[in-house]
């Protein structure tokens, strides 16, 4: 080979090298949804069906939100009705994205003592001891008493007549059977669950009609409570917080006391007639002229909103889509961004403050992108110092700071509670001696990712009168504890907390304190009108994906379907919110269809690699089209996610 060809095929080679990566082809697996009237998108078709049954009957909204959720806990869609619900709702008639907090707090008795007693490094994954006091039933009400329009009746009636029977797909008879051993271990559970008990397939068959005759009757009994209080006068609003109270602080609440108690949890009637449901102002950042709210810092959505401040000072869409450049940028970004997470994050409305003006401060992102590594990964990002951008308190936990390791100890060396008698995936370090725990097994990969990517649904939803709604509901998934007979699966939730202040001060578990959680709904706004709804499930890969969707849209012009599918990466360097709360420094997520030389770049820049065919969430989505007064819908091809539209 001649000097000039030579010096042609290198320059060639490294031509390649430096190209972006393609964006998708236009076509998608999934068709994009399009509607004038309105939208409603969620986790399974049935929940789909349910929101479509109440935007029929002359819904807003936020009444097929109400009704999706109530669907899809009754469909066990990863969550159930003992679980917790957070929404961003936008206004019409005032403008204005509302903040709901409906997630549940640790009970009475639930201290980091109390589990040190049970030689538990962490609450456990399992069991009543995770369980923190249901919220979704009163997020529901909440959201559909203040925003809503229909009756509770006229809501509750799609999942009413799921309780009362449907029919059960693969997914979840195949998920209830792999569990029947944990399902065995509580007193209520069997009986909803295993309708086979004694055969050789204790769970329901798929298509099966799946039947919950006590949750039928506890949904009675809200619908009854309202309808009470219709017939004596009350007005709308005051007839659903009769069912609110009913739940809370009547012989609902006294049936999932007792239940929990008898399964050995804490739960007691006064931690739920104290729980109530907060209505917030979210956070919000800006990113070239599009607002992207969250909720605040009791869930992970401000690490996407510090994310998209760090990267606003890179030329990302010069960077080529998925190129090694890009990922490595986006990759760090957002572990800085989950280090200040797993560090600062916790219940605002338990003291000290967490210091999240200075977190979500401009200056603060461009002090933390002076030190991205754009060459490779870099394993040891640790938390930033945000109080010199909060004003003039001083870092109150700045020894802690200064001590934290962003690789803890291995689990591999950590010993783990027995399974046969802690029900938690358990268990690593910091403080406490290792006598304090029974050995086990050390956790697997498969282990570490099935908590990773806990899973949960999503729920989006918007209307003709401007109504626009982003849920991410979760908690109380199979295997779950069954709250006596109310057919209420308890939270699981309790396992976010830490119990030592060295791994995050601000989420050491007490009683009647918010876990911060990963659920993290999303709405964005251009010129001060409704432009994004969108959400995801997947435990700590939520604000990863959301964040590579908003880009996908805003820097590579995809259309809403097109970011839904598109492949993202993911991240293991922040330390997961559940089980053993590990991390991977540097492990990667890539898609099947990542090309061969941005693999070899990628590895070559300290990342350890791994595969899967889809990786894009899955996420749920409703973009505004306001130059034609239309909604267009994107759902995953990721998983069963569905919308309806008209």
């Amino acid at each position: 080979m001649g000097l000039r060809k030579r010096l042609f095929t290198i320059a060639l080679s490294a031509l390649t090298l430096a190209l972006p990566v393609q964006t998708p082809a236009q076509r998608t697996q999934k068709p994009p949804l399009h509607g004038r009237h309105w939208m409603a998108i969620t986790g399974k078709p049935l929940g789909a069906t349910a929101g479509a049954m109440v935007f029929q009957k002359g819904g807003n909204a936020v009444d097929a939100a109400c009704a999706m959720i109530a669907a899809t806990a009754t469909l066990w869609d990863t969550l159930s009705w003992g679980g917790e619900t957070q929404a961003l709702i936008y206004d019409p008639h005032t403008g204005k994205v509302i903040g709901v907090n409906a997630l549940g707090v640790a009970p009475t008795g639930a201290t980091a003592e109390f589990y040190r007693s049970k030689k538990m490094q962490y609450p456990p994954e399992y069991g009543p001891l995770a369980a923190v006091t249901p919220g979704t039933p009163g997020g529901i009400l909440t959201m559909l008493a203040e925003y809503g329009k229909l009756s509770l009746k006229d809501v509750l009636d799609p999942a009413i007549q799921l309780a009362d029977g449907f029919p059960i797909e693969a997914q979840l008879a195949n998920t209830i059977e792999r569990n029947k051993g944990e399902i065995k271990k509580w007193r209520y559970s069997p009986a909803v669950m295993l309708p086979h008990a004694g055969q050789r397939r204790e769970a329901p068959e798929p298509g099966e009609v799946f039947k919950q005759p006590d949750l039928a009757a506890t949904l009675r009994k809200l619908v009854e409570a309202e309808q009470q209080a219709l017939a004596a006068g009350k007005d709308r609003r005051a007839a659903i917080y009769a069912a609110y109270d009913r739940f809370y602080k009547g012989d609902i609440a006294q049936e999932i006391a007792r239940g929990t108690q008898e399964d050995g949890g804490l739960i007691t009637t006064q931690d739920l007639a104290n729980w109530k449901v907060h209505i917030e102002e979210p956070v919000k950042t800006s990113y070239k002229g599009i607002e992207v709210y969250k909720l605040s810092q009791w869930t992970q959505g401000p690490a996407m909103l510090q994310a998209l401040n760090i990267l606003e000072n890179f030329d990302l869409k010069a960077m080529g889509f998925n190129s090694s450049r890009y990922v490595n940028t986006v990759y760090q970004a957002m572990s800085m961004a989950f280090a200040d997470r797993d560090f600062y994050y916790g219940d605002p409305y338990f003291p000290p403050e967490e210091p999240l003006k200075g977190l979500l401060s401009k200056e603060y992102a461009k002090q933390r992108a002076a030190k991205l590594n754009q060459q490779r990964n870099d394993p040891n990002v640790k938390p930033g110092d945000p109080y010199p951008f909060q004003g003039s308190q001083a870092n109150p936990f700045k020894d802690l700071l200064d001590k934290w390791s962003p690789n803890p100890p291995n689990p591999s060396t950590a010993p783990r509670p027995n399974q046969d008698t802690v029900t938690t995936s358990a268990l690593t370090q910091p403080s406490a001696p290792p006598s304090e725990f029974t050995p086990s097994a050390q956790p697997s990969d498969e282990d570490f990712n099935r908590s990773f990517y806990a899973g949960t649904t999503s729920v989006e939803a918007a209307d003709a009168e401007g109504w626009v709604v982003s849920v991410t509901p979760s908690g109380g998934w199979v295997p779950a504890v069954i709250a006596g007979h109310t057919g209420v699966g308890l939270s699981q939730r309790a396992q976010s907390f830490v119990t030592d202040p060295a791994e995050g001060p601000f989420n050491v578990i007490e009683p009647g304190k918010h876990p911060r959680v990963t659920l993290t709904p999303t709405l964005a706004l251009k010129e001060g009108k409704p432009y994004l709804a969108f959400a995801v499930q997947g435990g700590d890969s939520q604000d990863q994906n959301l964040l590579q969707f908003f880009l996908d849209i805003v820097e590579f012009g995809m259309t809403v379907q097109e970011a839904t599918e598109a492949p993202n990466v993911n991240s293991f360097q922040m330390r997961s919110s559940f089980g053993a709360h590990e991390t991977r420094p540097g492990r990667i997520l890539l898609a099947d269809a990542m090309p061969p030389w941005v693999r070899t770049e990628l590895r070559r820049m300290g990342y350890e690699e791994t595969f899967e065919e889809r990786t894009s969430g899955p996420i749920n989505a409703i973009l505004l089209d306001r130059a034609h007064g239309t909604l267009w819908g994107g759902s995953s091809n990721h998983g069963e996610d569905y919308g309806v539209a008209w």
